[in-house]
């Protein structure tokens, strides 16, 4: 079997290597679990097909009371290389584990409190389900250095029916999952369990299905543009990158770079990005209710949205001519697994690339635009999240994440005296509730223009206002500001002034002599909504702010440190910034937040159709001209029936 190389994905002999290592060692006791396995990055600066140490990061926690570690073991040469017991009171706790998720309901099911609760309500035990979800940190003396989930209860009337139309309000449980002990049951009173049924395949809800869609075929006779070598190296229209995957973040793609062509036919590989991630994913809660005031989840450092993710359908979740990569992650028993078809890789149509009709040379031109495709979904309890990488053939590079799945439910309170309704939640049904909340993600961009160093520069539209230089008032301008230091480079968007952020090089020029760059365009959308003195604002720091920069640091991985699960926070982004390293001229680490301010709509129940939110990395001054005039004409196509032909 070859070698894997740098940048190769995860074997299933490598996990395997891993584990057996740390069990040789004594590091891996048979009551211990694996919360977490992955591949460390190579050192900065290895070349894509090369070789490199294949060197792994795990955490593992020791079920019969011994201290959890963070080991880092070396496949390539088979050596644990460093093994840190780890003191959960200071670090926070390791991720939640699958192995984890029945027993918040187990545990309950046996607790004398919980049943008296249950049947106060004239429910059946057995038809109770409860959601385990992850504690966050609010200093109770007695969840310090303990694992902790909370648990909120739904009512399944029957085996398929759709629990979350179904929320058993005023009750939530405190469990100590490594005890398997309900530390603490809050019972507020008795509310009414809504009845209608959220069941989205039922007929009653369905009607009679559709009949009039058309099929829409996606053939590509000689297959795709693309090619796939080394298992997961991709050249693509002048393209290649290499993708990773990673059981915390998902889809990582590395040494992104395009195949800069002069006009006298000479071709160089440009870097852009050595690494492309979406680092963390947190969902906070705005509804102030004793019941849920505790709610928010970090999607990524908690649950590990990258062990959750999907196997994918041909023809239901992509759709054409597609590449799969099954990539290799560790369950939690050390054992590998292997996520079939967990990415999905196609290239699509994307509309007009350019056009014009010139007047005075006759000339009638259009290109048409394609984009690379590389996704992966992932299910985290109530919610589905799609995350797409789209490679454009202009240089462009665009993330786009897609949420859909069930709201998160509640009862819903009734009005007030005043006749408003409550101003945390909106009704989704008679009697339902979807308390307010937040999508927010954060993007670990790390350039690397043309495999140098760089700077940031934030751009803003400026309006001139009148005057003797401006007499008509028609004139605006714009305004470049260097982020030299990380303090000043903890920056918020600006929708009212376009405000934008472009990674320039320190090295390298263009043909007009401006430095080469790339500009990272966000959406604008709201930030953390919370307090900024509140537990999640303080384990979120990270989405305070639309942008943080960074120097590249090996050991600086996530914006919210290491250990995220019960962390009282400050940790990550906050902590490293204090150093207010300088930005000019080094290698650096942009860190964009972005995400959806979610006010749940009644067309969100009961299964909410896709929203999306995300960003573009747009070449600014990158190429010397447009690198897509040697994109040839679409060739004329014709109607399929007489009728769509007019």
């Amino acid at each position: 079997m070859n070698q894997p190389t740098a940048y190769s994905l995860p074997t299933t002999d490598e996990v395997k290597t891993v584990t057996a290592l740390l069990a040789e060692a004594g590091h891996l006791p048979e009551t211990s679990r694996i919360a977490y396995l992955g591949l460390l990055d190579p050192p900065r600066g290895t070349a894509s097909g090369a070789h490199a140490d294949r060197r792994f990061r795990v955490f593992a926690l020791d079920t019969a009371g011994g201290a959890p570690i963070d080991a880092t073991v070396n496949a390539s040469t088979r050596a644990v290389e460093s093994v840190v017991a780890l003191d959960t009171m200071a670090t926070g706790e390791l991720p939640v584990m699958e192995a984890e998720f029945a027993a918040v309901e187990e545990v309950l099911a046996e607790d004398a409190q919980w049943q008296a609760a249950i049947a106060k309500r004239g429910l059946e035990l057995e038809k109770v389900r409860v959601a385990p979800l992850s504690a966050g940190f609010y200093d109770y003396p007695e969840e310090r250095g303990t694992r902790v989930l909370r648990g909120l209860a739904f009512y399944q009337e029957h085996e398929t029916d759709s629990a979350w139309a179904h929320p058993i309000d005023g009750l939530v449980a405190y469990v100590d999952v490594a005890s398997r002990k309900a530390t603490r049951i809050l019972d507020l009173g008795v509310v009414p369990v809504p009845p209608e049924h959220g069941n989205y395949t039922d007929p009653s809800l369905t009607g009679e299905l559709r009949t009039t869609q058309k099929p829409i075929s996606i053939t590509q006779p000689e297959g795709p543009s693309f090619e796939v070598t080394g298992g997961n190296h991709v050249e693509w229209e002048r393209w290649s990158l290499d993708i990773g995957f990673d059981m915390r973040e998902g889809l990582v793609l590395h040494n992104i770079a395009f195949d800069d062509k002069s006009p006298e036919g000479e071709t160089r590989r440009r870097k852009i990005l050595n690494r492309a991630s979406i680092a963390e994913m947190v969902v906070p809660y705005g509804d102030p209710s004793p019941v849920r005031n505790w709610q928010n989840y970090f999607d990524t450092g908690e649950y590990l949205i990258g062990s959750c993710a999907n196997s994918l359908q041909l023809g239901c979740d992509c759709l054409g001519e597609i590449t799969y990569l099954s990539p290799v992650i560790s369950d939690n028993f050390g054992n590998a697994r292997t996520i079939h078809n967990g990415i999905c890789m196609h290239e699509e149509d994307a509309s007009i690339l350019a056009k014009h009709s010139d007047l005075w040379s006759g000339i009638d031109y259009t290109r048409r635009n394609r984009r690379l495709v590389i996704s992966f979904f992932t299910t985290v309890g109530n919610y589905d999240y799609g995350f797409y990488w789209y490679l454009y053939l202009d240089g462009t590079i665009e993330f786009e994440a897609k949420a859909t799945g069930i709201v998160f439910t509640s009862a819903q309170p009734e009005a007030g005296a005043d006749g408003e309704p409550y101003p945390y939640s909106s009704e989704m049904a008679p009697g339902l509730g979807a308390p307010f909340h937040q999508h927010l993600f954060g993007a670990r961009l790390d350039f690397a223009l043309d495999d140098g160093p760089s700077r940031v520069v934030e751009e803003e539209a400026v309006r001139v206002p009148m005057g003797e230089s401006n007499p008509r008032g028609n004139a605006f301008t714009r305004k470049h500001t260097v982020l030299a230091s990380e303090k000043a480079a903890v920056r918020q968007s600006r929708m009212e002034t376009g405000r934008s952020w472009i990674v320039q090089s320190a090295q390298t020029r263009n043909r007009l002599g401006a430095p080469v760059g790339y500009k990272l365009l966000p959406e604008g959308n709201p930030t953390l909504l919370a307090d900024p003195e509140s537990s999640v604002a303080r384990r979120a720091a990270f989405t305070s702010s639309s942008l943080w920069v960074t120097p590249h640091a090996e050991d600086e991985r996530y914006p919210t440190g290491d250990f995220v699960n019960q962390h009282p926070g400050g940790a990550g982004l906050p902590a490293w910034i204090e150093a207010d390293r300088n930005l000019d001229g080094e290698d650096l680490v942009l860190w964009h937040t972005f995400g959806l301010t979610h006010f749940p709509r009644v067309e969100d129940w009961p299964i909410m159709p896709v929203d999306t939110t995300g960003f573009k990395l747009r070449p600014d001054g990158f190429f010397d001209r447009s690198p897509v005039l040697d994109v040839p004409a679409p060739t004329p196509g014709a109607c399929h029936t007489e009728s769509g032909c007019h």
